[in-house]
């Protein structure tokens, strides 16, 4: 059974007392929400704080990125051991804006993929074409190609564990969004690649989550696609009651 899952990405935004207040405030507003599971990826400085916030309300926390080693020289990096020890659950992995200004690579996501399971944390993993890529017919050829070389060490067993968003590059932050059309055929071909690598039961448990532009008039018709498990969040989310009332519009029956 695959319950929605809503992911609320800040970016760079937010200091640690903004984020505790914000945290507070949605706790409060989803108290009572059960069936839809609501995820929070503030910065690296809020992660701690945000997640004692959370507690074991119907809040979880993720970071916005890790890096694959445990420790060492790495200025500005940061480990999975450290996101786990601050409480988070989840980390977000190859977000197009890590991959266009930081020029992280699939080998990246994909050795970030492994150090996320090894320090038992949910990884988020981005995927998505350019406009210049769809327009010219090659979707589906990116989409095979970015899974193949990110999930290229997982075992069957731990595909459950992940999480697919899929994030047509042209859609982020541009305020243009995929049709429902586009991202039912999408998902859709995302989770037949997952079925033919892990197998159908395998592909069946794996939650695969739209990202770009999402908002409360337009998560309803999203969610609605089969396919369709949740939502991964960016401008929407820095507003609480914005974000809630797409938490709330997410509601649907398990699949």
């Amino acid at each position: 059974m695959r319950t929605p899952l809503i992911v609320g990405n800040w970016k760079m935004y937010k200091t640690v007392d903004e984020a505790v207040q914000y945290v507070k405030d949605l706790c409060t507003l989803v108290k009572n929400i059960h069936d839809v599971n609501v995820v929070i990826a503030p910065t690296f400085t809020a992660l701690h704080a945000t997640a004692t916030t959370a507690g074991n309300n119907n809040v979880a926390i993720a970071a916005q990125d890790l890096y694959w080693e445990v420790e060492g020289a790495f200025t500005g990096e940061i480990s999975g051991t450290m996101i786990h020890t601050c409480g988070a659950q989840y980390v977000i992995i190859g977000h197009s804006e890590r991959r266009a200004l930081f020029s992280e690579t699939d080998t990246h996501v994909r050795k970030k993929v492994t150090a996320a399971l090894t320090h038992s944390l949910t990884p988020i993993v981005c995927i998505g074409e350019t406009l210049e890529q769809r327009e010219s017919g090659k979707t589906f050829d990116i989409l095979d190609h970015q899974i193949a070389i990110n999930l290229a060490d997982i075992k069957t067993e731990q595909l459950a564990q992940i999480v697919i968003a899929y994030e047509p590059v042209w859609a982020i932050g541009t305020g243009k969004n995929a049709t429902p059309i586009q991202v039912a055929e999408a998902h859709s071909h995302i989770r037949s690649r997952l079925a033919s690598t892990f197998g159908k039961e395998a592909a069946a448990q794996c939650h695969v989550i739209y990202g770009g532009s999402v908002k409360p008039k337009n998560i309803q018709e999203l969610i609605a696609q089969p396919d369709v498990d949740g939502a991964l969040v960016g401008g929407a989310s820095l507003e609480v009651q914005a974000f809630f009332e797409i938490i709330s519009r997410s509601r649907k029956a398990t699949v």
